[in-house]
Protein backbone atom coordinates (compact mmCIF):
# COMPACT_ATOMS: atom_id res chain seq x y z
CA UNK A 1 0.00 0.00 0.00
CA UNK A 2 1.27 3.49 -0.83
CA UNK A 3 2.41 5.58 2.11
CA UNK A 4 0.35 8.69 2.85
CA UNK A 5 2.15 11.92 2.01
CA UNK A 6 4.02 13.85 4.66
CA UNK A 7 4.89 10.99 7.02
CA UNK A 8 7.82 11.60 9.33
CA UNK A 9 10.75 9.19 9.30
CA UNK A 10 10.68 8.90 13.07
CA UNK A 11 8.12 9.40 15.86
CA UNK A 12 9.19 11.16 19.06
CA UNK A 13 7.76 11.72 22.51
CA UNK A 14 6.17 15.09 23.31
CA UNK A 15 7.16 16.28 26.77
CA UNK A 16 6.80 19.74 28.24
CA UNK A 17 6.07 21.30 24.87
CA UNK A 18 9.00 19.68 23.03
CA UNK A 19 9.47 16.72 20.71
CA UNK A 20 12.20 14.54 22.19
CA UNK A 21 13.74 11.11 21.76
CA UNK A 22 13.99 8.58 24.57
CA UNK A 23 16.58 9.22 27.26
CA UNK A 24 18.01 5.80 26.44
CA UNK A 25 17.99 6.44 22.70
CA UNK A 26 16.01 3.22 22.19
CA UNK A 27 13.54 2.89 19.31
CA UNK A 28 11.24 0.26 17.87
CA UNK A 29 9.96 -0.44 14.35
CA UNK A 30 6.38 0.19 13.33
CA UNK A 31 5.02 -2.25 10.75
CA UNK A 32 2.81 -1.72 7.72
CA UNK A 33 0.03 -4.29 8.34
CA UNK A 34 -0.40 -4.95 4.61
CA UNK A 35 3.21 -6.12 4.22
CA UNK A 36 4.50 -6.50 7.81
CA UNK A 37 7.54 -4.50 6.74
CA UNK A 38 8.87 -1.67 8.97
CA UNK A 39 8.00 1.75 7.58
CA UNK A 40 8.94 4.07 10.45
CA UNK A 41 10.74 4.07 13.78
CA UNK A 42 9.33 5.25 17.09
CA UNK A 43 11.00 6.34 20.31
CA UNK A 44 10.75 3.55 22.89
CA UNK A 45 10.02 5.17 26.24
CA UNK A 46 10.76 3.75 29.65
CA UNK A 47 10.70 4.95 33.26
CA UNK A 48 13.10 7.84 32.61
CA UNK A 49 10.87 9.27 29.88
CA UNK A 50 7.73 8.76 31.94
CA UNK A 51 9.40 10.57 34.86
CA UNK A 52 10.10 13.56 32.62
CA UNK A 53 6.58 13.62 31.21
CA UNK A 54 4.92 13.31 34.61
CA UNK A 55 7.16 16.07 35.99
CA UNK A 56 6.08 18.35 33.14
CA UNK A 57 2.41 17.50 33.71
CA UNK A 58 2.77 17.96 37.47
CA UNK A 59 4.40 21.38 37.06
CA UNK A 60 1.65 22.45 34.66
CA UNK A 61 -0.97 21.30 37.15
CA UNK A 62 0.61 22.77 40.28
CA UNK A 63 1.85 26.05 38.80
CA UNK A 64 0.12 26.60 35.47
CA UNK A 65 -3.18 28.21 34.51
CA UNK A 66 -5.00 25.16 33.14
CA UNK A 67 -6.64 23.78 36.34
CA UNK A 68 -7.50 27.33 37.47
CA UNK A 69 -9.35 28.46 34.37
CA UNK A 70 -13.06 29.11 34.45
CA UNK A 71 -15.06 26.42 32.64
CA UNK A 72 -15.92 28.77 29.77
CA UNK A 73 -12.23 29.53 29.20
CA UNK A 74 -11.24 25.86 29.08
CA UNK A 75 -14.24 25.18 26.84
CA UNK A 76 -12.94 27.75 24.37
CA UNK A 77 -9.68 25.82 24.11
CA UNK A 78 -11.57 22.55 23.59
CA UNK A 79 -13.54 24.11 20.73
CA UNK A 80 -10.22 25.12 19.16
CA UNK A 81 -8.95 21.54 19.52
CA UNK A 82 -12.10 20.26 17.80
CA UNK A 83 -11.64 22.73 14.95
CA UNK A 84 -8.02 21.68 14.47
CA UNK A 85 -8.99 18.00 14.42
CA UNK A 86 -11.69 18.70 11.83
CA UNK A 87 -9.19 20.45 9.57
CA UNK A 88 -7.03 17.32 9.32
CA UNK A 89 -9.90 15.01 8.36
CA UNK A 90 -8.36 13.54 5.21
CA UNK A 91 -4.80 13.40 6.56
CA UNK A 92 -5.95 11.65 9.73
CA UNK A 93 -8.02 9.09 7.85
CA UNK A 94 -5.10 8.23 5.56
CA UNK A 95 -2.68 7.81 8.47
CA UNK A 96 -5.11 5.86 10.61
CA UNK A 97 -5.91 3.49 7.76
CA UNK A 98 -2.27 2.99 6.82
CA UNK A 99 -1.05 2.47 10.37
CA UNK A 100 -3.83 0.26 11.75
CA UNK A 101 -5.09 -1.52 8.63
CA UNK A 102 -8.56 -0.03 9.08
CA UNK A 103 -10.55 0.26 5.82
CA UNK A 104 -10.41 3.84 4.59
CA UNK A 105 -14.21 4.02 4.33
CA UNK A 106 -14.38 3.37 8.10
CA UNK A 107 -11.35 5.49 9.01
CA UNK A 108 -12.88 8.49 7.27
CA UNK A 109 -15.25 9.19 10.17
CA UNK A 110 -12.59 9.25 12.89
CA UNK A 111 -11.86 12.99 12.78
CA UNK A 112 -15.56 13.84 13.05
CA UNK A 113 -16.00 11.50 16.02
CA UNK A 114 -12.88 12.81 17.73
CA UNK A 115 -13.85 16.45 17.23
CA UNK A 116 -17.34 15.78 18.57
CA UNK A 117 -15.87 14.37 21.78
CA UNK A 118 -14.14 17.68 22.50
CA UNK A 119 -17.15 19.80 21.58
CA UNK A 120 -19.39 17.63 23.74
CA UNK A 121 -17.25 17.98 26.86
CA UNK A 122 -16.73 21.69 26.21
CA UNK A 123 -20.50 22.11 26.29
CA UNK A 124 -20.81 19.89 29.34
CA UNK A 125 -18.37 21.75 31.58
CA UNK A 126 -20.10 25.05 30.85
CA UNK A 127 -23.54 23.60 31.61
CA UNK A 128 -22.42 21.56 34.61
CA UNK A 129 -24.33 22.11 37.86
CA UNK A 130 -23.05 21.10 41.28
CA UNK A 131 -25.24 20.52 44.34
CA UNK A 132 -25.92 22.86 47.25
CA UNK A 133 -27.93 21.96 50.38
CA UNK A 134 -29.38 24.36 52.97
CA UNK A 135 -30.26 23.90 56.60
CA UNK A 136 -32.08 27.24 56.99
CA UNK A 137 -30.49 29.55 59.50
CA UNK A 138 -27.88 26.97 60.43
CA UNK A 139 -25.71 25.77 57.57
CA UNK A 140 -25.21 25.70 53.83
CA UNK A 141 -23.40 22.79 52.21
CA UNK A 142 -22.11 22.82 48.65
CA UNK A 143 -19.92 20.77 46.32
CA UNK A 144 -16.63 22.25 45.16
CA UNK A 145 -15.45 20.39 42.05
CA UNK A 146 -11.70 20.28 41.42
CA UNK A 147 -9.55 18.40 38.88
CA UNK A 148 -7.85 15.35 40.36
CA UNK A 149 -4.38 16.08 39.01
CA UNK A 150 -2.16 14.28 36.51
CA UNK A 151 -4.07 11.75 34.41
CA UNK A 152 -2.34 8.74 32.86
CA UNK A 153 -4.17 7.73 29.69
CA UNK A 154 -3.35 4.35 28.12
CA UNK A 155 -5.10 3.75 24.82
CA UNK A 156 -5.63 0.77 22.46
CA UNK A 157 -4.64 0.20 18.84
CA UNK A 158 -8.14 -0.11 17.40
CA UNK A 159 -9.39 3.29 16.13
CA UNK A 160 -6.53 4.82 18.15
CA UNK A 161 -7.04 8.53 17.44
CA UNK A 162 -10.75 8.46 18.28
CA UNK A 163 -10.10 6.41 21.43
CA UNK A 164 -7.45 8.93 22.50
CA UNK A 165 -9.94 11.77 22.03
CA UNK A 166 -12.43 9.88 24.18
CA UNK A 167 -10.05 10.18 27.13
CA UNK A 168 -8.37 13.49 26.33
CA UNK A 169 -11.69 15.35 25.99
CA UNK A 170 -13.04 14.85 29.54
CA UNK A 171 -9.58 14.85 31.15
CA UNK A 172 -8.68 18.25 29.73
CA UNK A 173 -12.22 19.60 30.20
CA UNK A 174 -12.01 18.73 33.90
CA UNK A 175 -8.74 20.66 34.30
CA UNK A 176 -6.39 17.70 34.56
CA UNK A 177 -3.02 17.61 32.87
CA UNK A 178 -2.24 14.44 30.98
CA UNK A 179 0.37 11.93 29.94
CA UNK A 180 -0.83 9.85 26.99
CA UNK A 181 0.70 6.41 26.32
CA UNK A 182 -0.56 5.30 22.89
CA UNK A 183 -0.58 1.68 21.77
CA UNK A 184 2.78 0.59 20.43
CA UNK A 185 1.26 -1.07 17.34
CA UNK A 186 -0.28 2.22 16.13
CA UNK A 187 1.71 5.30 17.23
CA UNK A 188 1.44 7.23 13.95
CA UNK A 189 -1.79 9.19 14.32
CA UNK A 190 -1.00 10.13 17.95
CA UNK A 191 1.68 12.46 16.57
CA UNK A 192 -1.08 14.60 15.07
CA UNK A 193 -2.15 15.58 18.60
CA UNK A 194 1.07 17.60 18.93
CA UNK A 195 0.06 19.76 15.98
CA UNK A 196 -3.51 20.00 17.27
CA UNK A 197 -2.56 21.06 20.79
CA UNK A 198 0.05 23.58 19.68
CA UNK A 199 -2.26 25.19 17.11
CA UNK A 200 -5.02 25.36 19.74
CA UNK A 201 -2.64 27.13 22.16
CA UNK A 202 -2.77 24.54 24.96
CA UNK A 203 -0.31 25.63 27.69
CA UNK A 204 3.04 23.87 27.92
CA UNK A 205 3.03 20.66 29.94
CA UNK A 206 -0.74 20.21 29.93
CA UNK A 207 -0.50 17.56 27.20
CA UNK A 208 2.35 15.04 26.97
CA UNK A 209 2.97 11.81 25.01
CA UNK A 210 5.29 8.94 25.87
CA UNK A 211 5.47 6.12 23.34
CA UNK A 212 6.65 2.62 24.16
CA UNK A 213 5.74 -0.86 25.26
CA UNK A 214 3.10 -1.54 27.89
CA UNK A 215 5.60 -3.50 29.98
CA UNK A 216 7.95 -0.50 30.23
CA UNK A 217 6.35 2.88 29.50
CA UNK A 218 2.84 1.80 30.47
CA UNK A 219 4.02 0.09 33.64
CA UNK A 220 6.04 3.13 34.72
CA UNK A 221 3.07 5.42 34.16
CA UNK A 222 0.74 3.23 36.22
CA UNK A 223 3.19 2.97 39.12
CA UNK A 224 4.26 6.62 39.20
CA UNK A 225 3.53 8.30 42.53
CA UNK A 226 2.70 11.66 40.94
CA UNK A 227 0.04 10.23 38.63
CA UNK A 228 -3.35 10.59 40.28
CA UNK A 229 -5.51 8.43 38.04
CA UNK A 230 -5.30 5.89 35.23
CA UNK A 231 -7.78 5.47 32.40
CA UNK A 232 -7.03 2.30 30.45
CA UNK A 233 -8.63 0.58 27.49
CA UNK A 234 -7.30 -2.82 26.48
CA UNK A 235 -7.25 -6.52 27.28
CA UNK A 236 -8.65 -7.95 30.50
CA UNK A 237 -5.34 -9.66 31.35
CA UNK A 238 -3.51 -6.33 31.19
CA UNK A 239 -6.30 -4.68 33.18
CA UNK A 240 -5.78 -7.13 36.03
CA UNK A 241 -2.07 -6.23 36.15
CA UNK A 242 -2.87 -2.51 36.15
CA UNK A 243 -5.43 -3.02 38.92
CA UNK A 244 -2.75 -4.49 41.16
CA UNK A 245 -0.14 -1.89 40.26
CA UNK A 246 -2.47 1.03 41.05
CA UNK A 247 -3.10 -0.27 44.56
CA UNK A 248 0.14 0.87 46.29
CA UNK A 249 -0.45 4.51 45.31
CA UNK A 250 -4.27 4.30 45.65
CA UNK A 251 -4.89 5.70 42.17
CA UNK A 252 -8.35 6.19 40.77
CA UNK A 253 -8.97 3.74 37.93
CA UNK A 254 -11.29 3.46 34.98
CA UNK A 255 -10.80 0.38 32.85
CA UNK A 256 -12.67 -0.65 29.73
CA UNK A 257 -11.49 -4.16 28.98
CA UNK A 258 -12.45 -7.01 26.68
CA UNK A 259 -15.79 -8.22 25.45
CA UNK A 260 -17.55 -11.26 24.04
CA UNK A 261 -20.84 -9.57 23.37
CA UNK A 262 -23.99 -11.57 22.56
CA UNK A 263 -26.67 -10.66 20.05
CA UNK A 264 -29.92 -12.44 20.93
CA UNK A 265 -32.08 -12.89 17.84
CA UNK A 266 -35.67 -13.94 18.52
CA UNK A 267 -37.87 -15.48 15.84
CA UNK A 268 -40.22 -12.47 15.77
CA UNK A 269 -37.46 -10.00 14.92
CA UNK A 270 -37.11 -7.93 11.76
CA UNK A 271 -35.01 -10.61 10.05
CA UNK A 272 -33.23 -8.44 7.48
CA UNK A 273 -32.48 -5.69 10.00
CA UNK A 274 -31.04 -8.20 12.45
CA UNK A 275 -28.96 -9.76 9.68
CA UNK A 276 -27.58 -6.41 8.52
CA UNK A 277 -26.79 -5.24 12.03
CA UNK A 278 -25.12 -8.41 13.28
CA UNK A 279 -22.96 -8.62 10.14
CA UNK A 280 -21.86 -5.02 10.61
CA UNK A 281 -21.46 -5.54 14.35
CA UNK A 282 -18.74 -8.15 14.04
CA UNK A 283 -17.07 -7.46 10.66
CA UNK A 284 -16.77 -3.66 10.77
CA UNK A 285 -13.41 -2.31 11.96
CA UNK A 286 -11.94 -5.68 10.88
CA UNK A 287 -13.70 -7.25 13.86
CA UNK A 288 -11.20 -5.46 16.09
CA UNK A 289 -13.78 -3.82 18.35
CA UNK A 290 -14.57 -4.44 21.99
CA UNK A 291 -18.35 -4.24 21.48
CA UNK A 292 -18.43 -6.64 18.52
CA UNK A 293 -21.46 -8.94 18.49
CA UNK A 294 -19.17 -11.94 18.20
CA UNK A 295 -21.71 -14.42 19.67
CA UNK A 296 -25.04 -14.59 17.89
CA UNK A 297 -27.74 -16.53 19.74
CA UNK A 298 -30.62 -17.39 17.42
CA UNK A 299 -34.04 -18.80 18.34
CA UNK A 300 -34.54 -22.31 16.92
CA UNK A 301 -37.45 -21.61 14.51
CA UNK A 302 -35.31 -19.26 12.39
CA UNK A 303 -31.88 -20.72 13.20
CA UNK A 304 -31.21 -22.62 9.94
CA UNK A 305 -32.53 -19.76 7.82
CA UNK A 306 -30.40 -17.25 9.72
CA UNK A 307 -27.19 -19.32 9.51
CA UNK A 308 -27.65 -19.83 5.77
CA UNK A 309 -28.33 -16.15 5.10
CA UNK A 310 -25.51 -15.00 7.38
CA UNK A 311 -22.97 -17.32 5.76
CA UNK A 312 -24.04 -16.27 2.27
CA UNK A 313 -23.56 -12.59 3.11
CA UNK A 314 -20.25 -13.22 4.92
CA UNK A 315 -18.83 -14.92 1.83
CA UNK A 316 -19.51 -11.71 -0.13
CA UNK A 317 -17.79 -9.38 2.35
CA UNK A 318 -15.01 -7.65 0.42
CA UNK A 319 -11.53 -8.21 1.84
CA UNK A 320 -8.91 -5.90 0.38
CA UNK A 321 -6.31 -3.23 0.90
CA UNK A 322 -7.17 -0.57 3.47
CA UNK A 323 -6.88 2.23 0.91
CA UNK A 324 -9.51 0.73 -1.42
CA UNK A 325 -12.85 2.51 -0.77
CA UNK A 326 -14.73 -0.71 -1.61
CA UNK A 327 -12.94 -2.72 1.09
CA UNK A 328 -15.10 -3.90 4.02
CA UNK A 329 -12.45 -5.94 5.88
CA UNK A 330 -8.80 -4.96 5.51
CA UNK A 331 -5.56 -6.00 7.24
CA UNK A 332 -5.43 -6.88 10.92
CA UNK A 333 -3.18 -4.56 12.88
CA UNK A 334 -0.07 -6.69 13.49
CA UNK A 335 1.32 -10.12 12.58
CA UNK A 336 1.18 -11.31 16.18
CA UNK A 337 -2.52 -10.46 16.35
CA UNK A 338 -3.12 -12.07 12.95
CA UNK A 339 -1.51 -15.28 14.21
CA UNK A 340 -3.74 -15.20 17.30
CA UNK A 341 -6.89 -14.85 15.19
CA UNK A 342 -5.82 -17.61 12.81
CA UNK A 343 -5.06 -19.89 15.77
CA UNK A 344 -8.60 -19.36 17.05
CA UNK A 345 -9.99 -20.19 13.61
CA UNK A 346 -8.12 -23.49 13.67
CA UNK A 347 -9.48 -24.18 17.17
CA UNK A 348 -12.97 -23.36 15.92
CA UNK A 349 -12.71 -25.89 13.11
CA UNK A 350 -12.40 -28.61 15.74
CA UNK A 351 -15.22 -27.23 17.91
CA UNK A 352 -17.99 -26.22 15.52
CA UNK A 353 -19.21 -26.15 11.92
CA UNK A 354 -17.39 -23.70 9.65
CA UNK A 355 -19.91 -22.18 7.24
CA UNK A 356 -17.93 -19.26 5.78
CA UNK A 357 -14.34 -18.05 5.55
CA UNK A 358 -11.68 -19.57 7.71
CA UNK A 359 -8.56 -18.72 5.73
CA UNK A 360 -6.47 -16.06 4.05
CA UNK A 361 -8.01 -14.66 0.84
CA UNK A 362 -6.23 -16.12 -2.18
CA UNK A 363 -5.76 -12.73 -3.86
CA UNK A 364 -3.90 -11.33 -0.81
CA UNK A 365 -0.88 -13.59 -0.22
CA UNK A 366 1.00 -11.03 1.91
CA UNK A 367 -0.17 -9.06 4.96
CA UNK A 368 -2.56 -9.70 7.85
CA UNK A 369 -5.66 -10.57 5.86
CA UNK A 370 -8.37 -13.04 6.85
CA UNK A 371 -11.78 -13.78 5.38
CA UNK A 372 -15.02 -13.04 7.20
CA UNK A 373 -15.33 -16.26 9.20
CA UNK A 374 -18.55 -17.82 10.52
CA UNK A 375 -18.96 -20.83 12.78
CA UNK A 376 -22.37 -22.41 13.46
CA UNK A 377 -23.61 -24.90 16.08
CA UNK A 378 -21.14 -23.50 18.62
CA UNK A 379 -21.46 -25.01 22.11
CA UNK A 380 -21.23 -22.72 25.13
CA UNK A 381 -18.10 -24.47 26.42
CA UNK A 382 -16.25 -23.98 23.12
CA UNK A 383 -13.24 -21.68 23.29
CA UNK A 384 -14.53 -19.65 20.35
CA UNK A 385 -17.72 -19.05 22.37
CA UNK A 386 -15.92 -18.15 25.60
CA UNK A 387 -12.77 -16.26 24.61
CA UNK A 388 -12.31 -12.88 22.96
CA UNK A 389 -10.86 -13.31 19.46
CA UNK A 390 -10.94 -9.63 18.40
CA UNK A 391 -11.11 -10.35 14.71
CA UNK A 392 -13.64 -11.04 11.93
CA UNK A 393 -14.84 -14.29 13.48
CA UNK A 394 -18.37 -14.98 14.72
CA UNK A 395 -19.94 -17.90 16.63
CA UNK A 396 -23.64 -18.71 16.07
CA UNK A 397 -25.54 -20.78 18.63
CA UNK A 398 -29.22 -21.87 18.74
CA UNK A 399 -31.57 -21.51 21.71
CA UNK A 400 -35.09 -22.72 22.44
CA UNK A 401 -36.40 -20.53 25.27
CA UNK A 402 -35.97 -17.02 26.58
CA UNK A 403 -34.41 -18.41 29.74
CA UNK A 404 -31.86 -20.38 27.74
CA UNK A 405 -30.98 -17.29 25.69
CA UNK A 406 -30.27 -15.31 28.87
CA UNK A 407 -28.25 -18.17 30.34
CA UNK A 408 -26.12 -18.40 27.17
CA UNK A 409 -25.67 -14.64 27.03
CA UNK A 410 -24.34 -14.60 30.60
CA UNK A 411 -22.23 -17.77 30.32
CA UNK A 412 -18.91 -15.97 29.69
CA UNK A 413 -16.56 -13.97 31.92
CA UNK A 414 -17.18 -10.75 29.99
CA UNK A 415 -20.04 -8.29 30.26
CA UNK A 416 -19.48 -5.26 28.06
CA UNK A 417 -22.27 -5.01 25.48
CA UNK A 418 -25.30 -7.00 24.30
CA UNK A 419 -27.90 -6.73 21.56
CA UNK A 420 -31.53 -7.92 21.60
CA UNK A 421 -33.62 -8.38 18.45
CA UNK A 422 -37.37 -8.84 18.89
CA UNK A 423 -40.63 -7.11 17.97
CA UNK A 424 -42.00 -7.81 21.49
CA UNK A 425 -41.01 -4.67 23.37
CA UNK A 426 -41.98 -6.11 26.75
CA UNK A 427 -39.68 -9.06 26.19
CA UNK A 428 -36.95 -6.76 24.88
CA UNK A 429 -36.89 -4.85 28.18
CA UNK A 430 -37.26 -7.98 30.31
CA UNK A 431 -34.37 -9.78 28.61
CA UNK A 432 -32.16 -6.67 28.57
CA UNK A 433 -32.53 -6.29 32.32
CA UNK A 434 -31.42 -9.88 32.88
CA UNK A 435 -28.30 -9.68 30.71
CA UNK A 436 -25.02 -9.12 32.57
CA UNK A 437 -23.67 -6.28 30.46
CA UNK A 438 -22.91 -2.62 30.96
CA UNK A 439 -24.71 -1.66 27.74
CA UNK A 440 -27.60 -3.22 25.81
CA UNK A 441 -28.96 -2.18 22.43
CA UNK A 442 -32.47 -3.18 21.41
CA UNK A 443 -33.05 -3.64 17.66
CA UNK A 444 -29.86 -1.74 16.84
CA UNK A 445 -26.10 -2.02 16.66
CA UNK A 446 -24.08 0.24 18.94
CA UNK A 447 -25.18 3.70 17.99
CA UNK A 448 -24.45 5.65 21.15
CA UNK A 449 -25.49 8.95 22.72
CA UNK A 450 -22.40 10.55 24.31
CA UNK A 451 -24.43 11.42 27.41
CA UNK A 452 -24.93 7.76 28.32
CA UNK A 453 -22.56 5.63 30.44
CA UNK A 454 -19.99 3.48 28.66
CA UNK A 455 -18.44 0.55 30.49
CA UNK A 456 -18.82 -3.09 31.38
CA UNK A 457 -19.17 -5.53 34.22
CA UNK A 458 -17.29 -8.68 35.22
CA UNK A 459 -14.04 -9.03 33.25
CA UNK A 460 -15.05 -6.21 30.91
CA UNK A 461 -13.91 -3.48 33.23
CA UNK A 462 -14.26 -1.21 36.22
CA UNK A 463 -16.15 2.05 36.28
CA UNK A 464 -18.09 3.83 33.60
CA UNK A 465 -17.32 6.89 31.54
CA UNK A 466 -19.48 8.98 29.25
CA UNK A 467 -21.29 12.25 29.89
CA UNK A 468 -21.13 13.54 33.46
CA UNK A 469 -19.66 10.21 34.61
CA UNK A 470 -16.46 11.07 32.77
CA UNK A 471 -16.22 14.44 34.48
CA UNK A 472 -16.82 12.79 37.83
CA UNK A 473 -13.95 10.37 37.20
CA UNK A 474 -11.49 13.15 36.42
CA UNK A 475 -12.71 15.38 39.27
CA UNK A 476 -12.66 15.58 43.04
CA UNK A 477 -16.03 16.48 44.53
CA UNK A 478 -15.22 18.27 47.75
CA UNK A 479 -18.01 18.94 50.26
CA UNK A 480 -17.85 22.41 51.81
CA UNK A 481 -19.94 23.11 54.96
CA UNK A 482 -20.50 26.75 55.96
CA UNK A 483 -21.98 27.74 59.32
CA UNK A 484 -24.72 30.40 59.15
CA UNK A 485 -25.37 30.81 62.85
CA UNK A 486 -24.19 29.87 66.31
CA UNK A 487 -22.92 26.32 66.53
CA UNK A 488 -23.65 24.53 69.77
CA UNK A 489 -20.60 22.52 70.71
CA UNK A 490 -20.40 20.22 73.69
CA UNK A 491 -17.63 21.69 75.85
CA UNK A 492 -15.27 18.80 76.48
CA UNK A 493 -13.08 19.52 79.47
CA UNK A 494 -15.53 22.05 80.92
CA UNK A 495 -18.00 21.38 83.72
CA UNK A 496 -21.69 21.99 83.79
CA UNK A 497 -23.13 20.49 80.62
CA UNK A 498 -26.13 18.20 80.79
CA UNK A 499 -25.80 14.43 80.63
CA UNK A 500 -28.03 14.32 77.56
CA UNK A 501 -26.07 17.01 75.75
CA UNK A 502 -24.04 14.63 73.59
CA UNK A 503 -23.22 17.06 70.79
CA UNK A 504 -23.70 14.46 68.10
CA UNK A 505 -25.42 16.74 65.59
CA UNK A 506 -29.03 17.37 64.69
CA UNK A 507 -31.28 16.47 61.82
CA UNK A 508 -29.48 16.17 58.53
CA UNK A 509 -26.09 15.54 60.12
Amino acid sequence: MTKPEGLPDHIQHYIGGELVDSVSGETFDVLDPTTNEPYITCAAGDKADVDKAVAAARKAFDEGPWPRMLPRERATYLYKIADEVTKMHERLAARESFDSGLPIRQASGQAKRAAENFRFFADLIVAQIDDAFKMPGRQINYVNRKPKGVAGLITPWNTPFMQESWKLGPALASGCTVVLKPAEFTPLSAGLWVEVMENAGIPEGVFNIVHGMGETAGDALVKHEDVNLISFTGEAATGRVIFGNCAPTMKSMSMELGGKSPAIVFADCDFEAALDSTLFGVFSLNGERCTASSRILVERPIYDKFVEAYAERAKKVKVGEPSNPDTEIAALVHPSHYEKVMDYIEIGKSEARLVAGGKRPEHLPVGNYVEATVFADVAKDARIFQEEIFGPVVAITPFDTEEEAIELANAVEYGLAAYVWTSNITRAHRVSHEIEAGMVWINSHNVRDLRTPFGGVKASGLGQEGGYRSLEFYSIQQAIHVCLGDVHTTRFGASGYADNDLGLGGPGA
